[in-house]
């Protein structure tokens, strides 16, 4: 499918807005810019003296994104670039410091249509890649080809929480001593063919492959590591009163926040600002299904 064709819809968005006041000066971040729905809604809260910086490892993305912010009035910055080194970023830019973080941590609709890089297991043809970022060496198809099987197993079940990893790991591993695995299709086959019960049905609820692709996807991509180089550098990026908005999809990032913000309550340098995560209500997930697993926290920097 054409990414182009693909419009990507900002989740919890009317959430977000209620809980950031931006000063027509401010600096704001959006450290996952994406095609810039979010940038777009804050950008325009923003006059000629404020300023947004946008950063995406995605370049088609960031094209996206410029030809869409490309009316504010405030200055627009955009920068191809991984938010984990959002400190050097700034730092290159002479930005010290800023009035609010966002972190939408999860991929946009171009990406998961994108036919070249295979992060959904609904298609057949895809390539088992997985990379958003075009200087990532490791694929999926290096991981599920290469690793032994207690090293698979051990991964689907870290990062994909799946309790029948080593069952998965192994048929992955006979598998492909037969032909190397290249494409979702056969992933999702071997996955499917793994999970059958006796009498031949899948588990009920999420589809099969749903945590062998999740594991992939974020051992490719380092997302894990790079969510937690971005929340050691965020409280001496912010301004006092500056806020740190992350969205996650998932509980292993939701958790890494989770504890993240209440250590740094406890420090005395946040405040926050969702004791609960804020979640989409029914209208929201009816209009964008992708947004039912979406939780918002937000913590303030203390300080004056």
């Amino acid at each position: 499918m054409d990414r182009a064709d693909v419009e990507h819809v900002p989740v919890l968005a009317g959430p977000l807005a209620e809980q950031i006041d931006l000063p027509q000066d401010g600096v704001m971040v959006d450290a996952t810019v994406g095609h810039g729905g979010h940038s777009l809604l804050f950008g325009a809260t923003l006059g000629p003296e404020g300023t947004l910086l946008g950063l995406d490892v995605d370049p088609l993305s960031l094209q996206r994104a410029r030809e869409r912010l490309a009316r504010l009035a405030c200055k627009v910055v955009l920068i191809q670039s991984n938010f984990a080194a959002l400190a050097e970023r700034l730092g290159e830019l002479g930005v010290e410091k800023v009035d609010f973080i966002l972190a939408d941590l999860g991929f946009n609709s171009a990406q998961l249509a994108d036919d070249e890089i295979g992060l959904s297991f609904r298609a057949e043809d895809m390539p088992l890649d997985m990379r958003i970022d075009e200087s990532l060496t490791t694929t999926a198809a290096d991981i599920v080809n290469g690793y032994d099987e207690k090293s698979l197993a051990d991964l689907i079940f870290e990062y994909g929480q799946d309790r029948a990893s080593r069952r998965i790991a192994r048929t992955i591993v006979r598998r492909r001593q037969q032909e190397r695995i290249t494409t979702t299709g056969q992933l999702v086959e071997i996955v499917c063919s793994a999970m059958r019960t006796p009498g031949g049905k899948h588990r009920p609820r999420k589809h099969p492959a749903t945590r062998t692709f999740q594991a992939l996807r974020i051992a490719v991509n380092r997302e894990l590591e790079n969510l937690d180089r971005l929340l050691a550098s965020a409280p001496r990026l912010l301004n006092p009163g500056g806020r740190l908005a992350v969205i996650s999809f998932h509980s292993l990032e939701d958790g890494r926040v989770k504890w993240d913000f209440k250590r740094n309550q406890q420090a005395g340098v946040y405040r926050l600002l969702t004791k609960k995560p804020i979640v989409a209500d029914a209208q929201e997930i009816a209009a964008n299904r992708r947004a039912r697993s979406a939780k918002l926290r937000i913590a303030e920097k203390c300080g004056v």
